[in-house]
């Protein structure tokens, strides 16, 4: 039920945090992984191909600067261009830009819209078009599927990052979208929203221990998650076990949201 042996993933974000555990998630159920990464190859990026490797799957690295567009544009030809057929696609690049609301730079609302959201729907648009040229697969059932890292933001509004809950909230309604035209199609499109992650993106509130004390207190799980926790959902959400789920924003987060 939860095999993906034979499937090749593209993983954004791959090689660091939530997208690295992610992307071994995949590997131990079976998957060869495309990592695409930003900027140049460094020792992150390496890393994670090895431990790839090491669980006997392929694992290739592809860079692409994510707030450029023409970066973007050129990813899934190369990819396609090197002869791979792309069954999974997790978009879990993101990055943050904190400021008050009153004083929100132009430039960073643009660049957090374009890595966020805009390579999201790209991504989804470009690599989806692939997926539904494929013959369906006798493992899944179905053609392929799509995940997209949406986030708590999805559904609240946060404090000084209004950049980022734009985007996030914009990705959950994206996925829903396309999976109303996708899933009777044979491609199943899904989101994950992590709750609070210990990653180099919530260094700022892991830094601000007043705001740290707030948090804590109302995760009914005691505890922030690690990137590790979600490698079962994204395995789900990628295998026959999740064959009757699209459209839907899986909420991973020590229940949050339910307080």
């Amino acid at each position: 039920m939860f095999s993906l042996q034979g499937h090749t993933a593209l993983v954004t974000g791959g090689t660091r945090g939530i997208g690295q555990a992610v992307a071994l998630g995949l590997a131990e159920a079976g998957a060869d992984i495309l990592l695409v990464q930003g900027g140049q190859r460094d020792e992150s990026n390496t890393q994670t191909q090895r431990a790839i490797q090491q669980l006997g799957r392929k694992a290739t690295i592809y860079t692409a600067d994510l707030s450029s567009r023409d970066d973007v544009a050129a990813l899934v030809p190369r990819v396609l261009a090197d002869g791979h057929e792309v069954r999974v696609l997790v978009n879990c690049a993101g990055i943050q830009r904190r400021h008050p609301c009153e004083s929100f730079p132009d430039a960073d609302w643009d660049e957090v819209l374009q890595v966020n959201l805009n390579v999201v729907f790209r991504l989804c648009r470009d690599v989806g078009a692939h997926m539904l040229r494929l013959e369906p697969c006798a493992a899944t059932g179905r053609r392929a599927s799509i995940v997209n890292f949406a986030s708590l933001l999805s559904f609240q509004g946060g404090l000084t990052v209004p950049a980022y809950a734009a985007s996030k909230g914009a990705v959950a309604q994206l996925t829903k979208a396309l999976a109303n035209e996708w899933t009777a199609r044979g491609v199943n499109v899904n989101a994950i929203a992590p709750g609070y992650v210990a990653t180099d993106m919530n260094e700022a509130l892991l830094g601000n221990p007043e705001r740290l004390a707030q948090l804590d207190a109302r995760i009914p799980a005691g505890k922030w998650g690690q990137p590790e926790d979600f490698k079962g959902s994204a395995v789900f959400l990628c295998s026959k076990a999740s064959a009757y789920v699209a459209g839907h924003v899986l909420v991973v987060d020590g229940g949050w949201m339910g307080r």
